[in-house]
């Protein structure tokens, strides 16, 4: 089963192509995406990485989290599931 990772500490140069080729180096990436500004296209310095395996996800957490991507210093850890939004009337 897939394990989504949020990636934080992103430069704005990273893109989603980069940060997927620097998590493909500790197994198998289903996606990669950096979030970027609705009105500017600019990254907002975060990102989400899904692993094909917990295990995977595990590894790239232990190898990845504090270390360096494109002069950033890298927070990897388990993305949290969003709150439900209740339904506006």
């Amino acid at each position: 089963m897939a394990t989504k990772l949020y990636v934080g500490g992103l430069s704005f140069d990273t893109n989603s192509d980069t940060l997927r080729a620097h998590f493909a180096q500790w197994g198998a990436v289903v996606s990669a995406v950096v979030v970027t500004e609705r009105d500017s296209n600019r990254s907002r310095g975060f990102g989400f990485v899904e692993m094909a395996s917990e295990a995977e996800a595990e590894t790239a957490i232990a190898k990845l989290n504090q270390q360096m991507l494109d002069g950033r210093t890298l927070t990897v850890n388990v993305a949290k599931s969003r709150p439900e939004k209740s339904p506006r009337f």
